[in-house]
């Protein structure tokens, strides 16, 4: 019988990503062949994939693709960052943006396509992928802006891990006749934009109204603490809906590539020098993990929770 030793178990888990106690006891069971062990952690990880799902996944990445007529985003949630890492990992988000570019923003739709050229579907892909890595991984959310003006698409991921893939992903559809490659080049820049000031909308004819009756509310209750007469109270408020605007429309935020105009602006500009219509149609971004709870542990708990499993 082999023996299986630390060198062993780290080349397991570097093919797998999976966890160290599920890559030793894979090697024990396969009398440490690393091939037989993968095949082992595959067939154990479908069958135990029902248990793995209750774990929380926070981490993972943002995929983004995009083609002539559409973009698409899809958050994937693993455990652990170490395996945005893991290439197998990687290899199925891309596909997987790909394949949404086609599915539309349904979730379940998603789930339920064929992946590539297989017999199998999406899910059924993922409770494999599950079973070679080790550990919980979500497909938890999709969006895909279509061409309806003869869009132009444009991306940007922030905190790449691989090409396409990372921790912040925008897409944006802009309607233009100007010199695609230029627009193309700005389309980028807004896309970084968005990543970093995070609008809510391209304006405030956008906004959803129940957004602005809240702000105005707490606005006029932070403002009646002055004791100032009800007139001047009215011109505050309007005044600071001004500003809240400015922080949440595209339109209205000043651009962050000059930290001094507003980004309608830099607009106006383009289309001069371009002599072209411009016109930002829509746009999506995902932040990885965003609203999702996660349970802090003591470093403690985390390793004896590992050595238990």
């Amino acid at each position: 019988m082999s023996v299986v030793n630390a060198a062993l178990v780290k080349q397991l888990r570097g093919k797998t990503g999976a966890g160290m106690m599920d890559c030793k006891n894979a090697l024990v069971e396969t009398n440490g062949n690393i091939e037989e062990s993968i095949d082992w952690l595959r067939k154990k990880g479908i069958s135990g994939a029902e248990k793995k799902s209750a774990r929380v996944a926070a981490d993972g990445v943002i995929a983004v693709a995009t083609s002539n007529d559409s973009g698409a985003l899809v958050e994937i949630n693993s455990e652990t960052d170490f395996v945005s890492r893991n290439l197998d990992f990687q290899l199925f988000a891309k596909n997987i943006s790909n394949i949404a570019l086609k599915s539309g923003s349904d979730i379940d739709k998603l789930k339920k396509a064929q992946y590539l050229d297989t017999s199998k579907n999406v899910e059924e892909t993922l409770t494999e992928l599950i079973g070679l890595i080790g550990e919980n991984i979500v497909l938890r959310r999709t969006v895909l802006l279509k061409n309806s003006n003869n869009s132009i698409f444009s991306s940007y991921i922030h905190g790449q891990v691989s090409n396409g893939l990372g921790k912040i992903g925008v897409i944006l559809s802009i309607e233009s006749n100007g010199d695609i490659v230029k627009i193309n080049e700005f389309g980028k820049k807004l896309a970084m934009h968005i990543a970093a000031s995070k609008p809510l909308a391209i304006s405030s004819n956008n906004v959803d109204p129940a957004v602005i009756d809240r702000e105005r509310k707490i606005l006029i209750e932070q403002a009646k603490d002055s004791g100032k007469p009800d007139n001047i109270i009215e011109k505050m408020v309007e005044g600071r809906i001004s500003k809240f605007f400015s922080e949440i429309t595209l339109l209205d935020q000043i651009w962050v590539l000059d930290g001094e105009s507003k980004v309608s602006k830099i607009i106006e500009l383009l289309k001069k020098e371009l002599l072209c219509n411009l016109t930002i149609i829509d746009f999506k971004y995902f932040v990885l993990g965003d609203g999702i709870e996660v349970e802090k542990k003591d470093f403690a708990t985390e390793v004896a929770e590992q050595i238990n499993n």
